[in-house]
């Protein structure tokens, strides 16, 4: 889902739950968090379906569920910083290679810690948690391989380190990371062409 059908029916949820006041529902593939004006967010969620809530004491957010594609390319708009995804990340190998890193992370919300998420981190998680992560890890894993090995036989190898790195750091936040998937490792002068290029 694209961020912004995402937004879309994000808006179109609020707009549902103060116009129908004391009902929730909750579309397949999501859940939403309850923040009370007394208790604050509550600690339980609600599952797909129709919901009961108190009218302008209790509001609620929709946390979608499913498996979210952080995709690292070319085509990102960094403009949209609550969008799942980046811009090729710069790095540089062990042997001084300058590079670009494309590819998607596949990630998903832990859904009985998206309260604790909501209350500590909020919903721009993706540009506090996510985003800096994926780059601070993704470089670090580049600067221990030279640059044929991660375009020749070890890119299993890195993948692997890259998504026990972000597992290590995810986890405890209630992110899993079910993959981590290169599409395209280059030369950084190639990305700096293509940039040249499209402006």
């Amino acid at each position: 889902m694209s961020s912004q059908s995402l937004d879309k029916l994000m808006y179109s949820f609020v707009m549902e739950d103060v116009l129908k006041g004391f009902f929730i529902y909750v579309p397949p593939g999501y859940v939403a968090c309850v923040y009370d004006l007394g208790r604050g967010v509550l600690k339980k969620v609600l599952t797909p379906g129709l919901h009961f809530k108190i009218p302008f004491w209790q509001k609620a957010k929709l946390f979608n569920t499913q498996t979210l594609e952080y995709s690292i390319s070319r085509e990102f708009n960094i403009n949209n910083e609550k969008a799942m995804g980046d811009i090729p990340i710069a790095a540089v190998t062990e042997d001084g290679r300058r590079i670009g890193v494309e590819g998607t992370i596949l990630l998903r919300l832990d859904v009985h810690q998206i309260p604790s998420i909501w209350q500590t981190i909020g919903e721009d998680f993706v540009a506090k948690i996510i985003r800096p992560t994926v780059r601070s890890r993704i470089r670090m894993v580049a600067s221990r391989y030279n640059y044929a090995d991660l375009i020749g036989q070890k890119r299993d190898s890195v993948e692997t380190e890259l998504k026990n790195e972000l597992e290590r750091i995810f986890y405890p936040r209630g992110i899993y990371v079910e993959n981590v998937l290169l599409s395209e490792i280059g030369d950084i002068q190639e990305y700096s062409r293509v940039a040249e290029v499209k402006e």
